[in-house]
């Protein structure tokens, strides 16, 4: 059985085990409530007992003889063991729930480095496959109009011949080598050479 399946099973029984001592508090509360409410009456009714016999002179004034009977101090040590179980009991809930907390916490860091692994080894594959051929050709408007050396459409950025007569008239940047628009006049591969032809002479 793997950890999940031992983390599964342990959480489903952790309901029943917390019911139970849950359970079990209840009743030693309501024991405790009862303990102490009949040594309370019995206390209660004892110091009234003393204060009668001092009144009317049968018992005499000793701080060492005026004490509670040994019943009434056998119930109160009863109400400390039953507080104790409590406490006990407590401590013991307390320990089950935190152990499952931390169960929990490493299943969570082991299904994080599952994850991780997971997560690199995709990576890994991606990497070591042959990147896919992408067909970038768009379809193309049989009515467009082109332009450039390259006799393609418009697209990115583009500059103008200066030459009013230049049969072609727009150029891609990338067709002509420029990267950013040049200062002043420009003049196209053709014309370029028309404009010194025309300053020759």
């Amino acid at each position: 059985m793997g950890f999940l399946e031992d983390f599964q099973a342990s959480v489903e029984a952790l309901p029943a085990m917390l019911h139970k001592n849950y359970s079990l508090m209840r009743e030693l509360d309501k024991s405790l409530q009862g303990v102490q409410l009949e040594n309370e009456q019995r206390c209660q009714q004892e110091i009234e007992d003393i204060k009668h016999g001092l009144e009317s002179g049968s018992i005499t004034f000793d701080p060492a003889k005026l004490k509670f009977s040994d019943e009434a101090i056998e119930e109160q040590k009863h109400c400390v063991r039953i507080a104790d179980e409590k406490v006990a009991l407590a401590t013991q809930t307390y320990d089950l729930v935190d152990a499952h907390i931390q169960q929990l916490d490493q299943f969570m860091r082991k299904l994080e480095e599952l994850r991780q692994a997971m997560r690199f080894s995709v990576a890994k594959v991606q990497t070591e496959l042959p990147a896919p051929a992408i067909d970038l050709e768009l379809p193309v408007d049989p009515n467009e109009p082109t332009y450039c050396l390259c006799n393609q459409v418009s697209y990115g950025e583009m500059i103008a011949c200066d030459n009013n007569e230049c049969k072609i008239e727009w150029y891609h940047f990338g067709c002509v080598g420029l990267k950013e628009q040049p200062k002043g006049k420009w003049y196209c591969p053709n014309c370029i050479g028309f404009q010194k032809k025309r300053k020759g002479k």
